[in-house]
């Protein structure tokens, strides 16, 4: 597959799990740029330390941070036989200027449906590591003993972005500032609607079934 992929969707929908399957299947990078942003705040770069507050308090990161990384990124060798942006473009500012840049390559858009009840429950009950970062699910992936990580063993704990209150001002933000890149997009004839409840592995055929 020498495509460029985007995965749209509401924080939560999915779009990291299956972006990575993908990437493994296709032999491609998946970009994130919330990976990317994590890491930059775990370094405590400058970039990670102005995404930090924004980041805690549920709110997008501003375009120009978001904008310049993902640009370095796809001038990387590795994407010249394609790539998966996971969660990118996020405005029609992000849009615009990665139509600047990569417009050719692009040729299929993801939406993850996912209705919001959902998407709380995933995320409240998602615990991270303190110190590798494994993720786990209080429900769907818990850890064997409470509390703590099956690979280290060090303390799990609910990030800020995860907790509800949070997580309502994320959705929020999306559906103002995401959703209308639909509309954007809508007469290009390259987004494609993809029901993203239920099974990984089931949501992951119905992408493949599109892409292939």
């Amino acid at each position: 597959m020498s495509k460029g992929v985007i995965l749209l969707g509401l924080p939560g929908a999915g779009k990291g799990t299956q972006a990575k399957k993908l990437a493994v299947q296709f032999s491609i990078p998946q970009i994130s740029t919330g990976d990317m942003l994590r890491s930059a705040i775990k370094n405590g770069t400058e970039l990670g330390l102005k995404a930090k507050s924004v980041m805690d308090a549920g709110e997008l990161v501003p375009d120009d941070i978001v904008v310049g990384i993902v640009k370095e990124r796809l001038a990387e060798p590795d994407c010249e036989k394609g790539f998966i942006l996971d969660g990118f473009p996020r405005t029609i500012p992000q849009a615009v200027a990665l139509d600047a840049v990569a417009r050719e390559q692009i040729h299929f858009i993801l939406m993850l449906d996912v209705d919001r009840g959902e998407i709380t429950e995933r995320l409240c009950g998602r615990r991270t590591c303190v110190s590798c970062g494994a993720m786990y699910h209080l429900k769907f992936v818990p850890s064997k003993a409470e509390g703590k990580c099956d690979k280290c063993g060090s303390s799990l704990i609910q990030r800020d972005d995860d907790k509800e209150e949070t997580i309502q001002k994320r959705l929020d933000s999306y559906e103002e500032s995401t959703a209308p890149l639909l509309e954007y997009y809508g007469n290009t004839g390259k987004v494609r609607k993809v029901m993203a409840s239920g099974d990984v592995d089931e949501i992951y055929g119905r992408i493949v079934e599109i892409l292939r």
